[in-house]
């Protein structure tokens, strides 16, 4: 199983959404998700990640678990001069919108205007348990989501949000100050149920795609949904989404794992016994996992920007180095 925290349907340029992936970047980028709870020198990392190429720097949002997003990348804004900063993603779930909002626009502030929101629903039962609320189901989470970042992107752009809303209430609130320096702070919505895609395709600039499922019996792990034709499904439904929209947001995987080595078929198989119910095969095709030597993972990226719209990827920060391999193959044989 992996932790959060992804035949069928080809989307090509000249596919059924060949408009909508037409008015895509082809350049692929590479952001790394950091965790300054495991992590010696956090400031060491975010300089370090700057230094190496990558283009964003993200931190997890797991009340009692990790760390406070918004205090860790303030703290990495102060020793970088280059690299976006955002919650990947923030759960929707423990935020009210002010107070989002707030956080969000004091970042932008301090990195002069390099932050970004990144939204989800929160999958993780005990975060809503340890605040006394019961768990709830997806679409109550999925509502009250989508109240969350409305009413957050409303208050960034300087509006008076006034809210009776299911699940959040606002009586004329503003954001006087501190106000963003970036104008639209850029939005990501992560998930990868349909309802959350659509909510993507319909209102962030980046949909970012987990490659999981269902919440497993232990709370924080999930079924992966990393078949061609799942990952196919998923794209298709965000790229007609968006396309009815007018909007080309851009499309980022999340990676759960990336290995480079010689043997990719042999890195695979042991993936599998580690997630039933997937094969080598499916392992070698997702997008959500990078095995193979460094030229091979940037040829496959190549092919999955061509094939699903992918030109975005995130990886986690233990994996800095293989990472940077992948992103040195991009550099030097870009087409």
């Amino acid at each position: 199983m992996t932790r959060c925290p992804t035949g069928g349907l080809h989307v090509t340029r000249t596919g059924i959404a060949s408009a909508y992936v037409a008015g895509m970047s082809d350049e692929l980028s590479i952001g790394v998700q950091g965790d300054p709870v495991r992590t010696s020198d956090w400031s060491a990392l975010a300089r370090r990640v700057e230094e190496l190429g990558f283009d964003r720097l993200f931190v997890a949002d797991h009340p009692g678990t990790g760390a406070a997003p918004f205090v860790a990348l303030a703290a990495a804004a102060a020793v970088t001069e280059r690299l976006e900063l955002g919650s990947y993603v923030v759960n929707a779930g423990a935020w009210e919108p002010l107070a989002l909002a707030s956080q969000v626009a004091t970042l932008d502030l301090v990195s002069a205007g390099r932050a970004v929101l990144g939204i989800g629903a929160g999958h993780t039962p005990a975060e809503w348990r340890m605040r006394g609320v019961p768990y709830p189901g997806a679409s109550e989470r999925v509502e009250r989501m989508i109240e969350l970042l409305d009413a957050t992107r409303r208050l960034l752009h300087g509006e008076e949000v006034t809210l009776a809303g299911g699940h959040l209430t606002l009586q004329g609130a503003r954001l006087a100050q501190p106000r963003p320096v970036r104008q639209p702070v850029p939005l990501t919505v992560g998930g990868n149920g349909r309802r959350v895609l659509r909510v993507a395709a319909e209102r962030a600039d980046v949909v970012g795609l987990a490659g999981l499922g269902r919440t497993l019996a232990d709370g924080r792990t999930h079924e992966v949904r990393w078949a061609p034709e799942q990952i196919s499904a998923s794209i298709e439904h965000v790229h007609a989404t968006a396309e009815e929209a007018g909007r080309t947001p851009q499309l980022e995987a999340l990676v759960q794992h990336v290995e480079i080595t010689t043997d990719a078929e042999a890195a695979a198989a042991a993936l599998t016994q580690r997630i039933p119910g997937l094969t080598v095969e499916q392992v070698l095709a997702a997008p959500f996992v990078w095995v193979g030597t460094a030229d091979r993972i940037a040829e496959q990226l190549r092919g999955y920007r061509d094939r699903w719209g992918i030109t975005r990827y995130v990886v986690r920060a233990d994996v800095l180095d293989a990472a940077h391999a992948v992103h040195a193959a991009l550099a030097s044989s870009a087409p």
